[in-house]
């Protein structure tokens, strides 16, 4: 019986890993999204709070992601307006012409991707992802992502902004012991 235990303890003991994301060609995919589900693990927030700025006639930053439940409030830092708006199924956004901060902050309450655009400055653009873990992290630029974890398997949901469809995709990661560097690989 005290073995038993001691594998369990040691089961639960976080060990430090880092995700490593490729692209179909395998290279490493700088900026993407990635988050670890963990079973047991709470898949919303009622607390957490995010910003998706517009500075410089752009969003900042141009990738968000965010835990299911997180308010993110859309200051607008420049001297000119924006009206800020999004079709993406997660989310519906219409902030009409703004500057400043406007008053309500927006709930992002489904999980997904919401593509965010700028009916005056058509070139301005940015993306919230939104996953059901708190463990989540944004790619470095060569693909990586660190994490601390319990030896088993997890589930992964990764995006980025060169795919093909706005959802993200479901890898299995196995995480051994002693911890390491997993490579996944994406599709188009």
């Amino acid at each position: 019986m005290p073995a038993a235990l001691a594998t369990l303890a040691l089961a639960a003991q976080a060990v430090p890993v880092t995700v490593q994301l490729q692209g179909p060609n395998g290279q490493p995919l700088a900026g993407a999204a990635v988050a670890i589900e963990v079973k047991g693990r709470a898949s919303r927030t009622t607390s957490a709070k995010a910003e998706m700025g517009q500075r410089d006639r752009q969003f900042t930053p141009q990738l968000l992601v965010v835990q299911t439940g997180t308010a993110v409030s859309f200051p607008n830092f420049d001297t000119v307006r924006h009206h800020v708006y999004s079709f993406s199924p997660i989310k519906v956004i219409d902030i009409k012409l703004y500057s400043g901060t406007p008053a309500e902050p927006i709930i992002f309450d489904r999980p997904g991707v919401a593509t965010l655009g700028c009916n005056i400055h058509d070139r301005m653009s940015a993306h919230i992802v939104v996953v059901d873990t708190p463990l989540f992290a944004r790619t470095d630029d060569k693909g990586r992502a660190s994490f601390d974890l319990a030896a088993g398997e997890h589930v992964v949901k990764a995006w980025h902004a060169g795919q093909k469809a706005p959802t993200l995709q479901s890898l299995r990661l196995d995480v051994p012991a002693g911890g390491g560097t997993s490579v996944l690989a994406l599709s188009d």
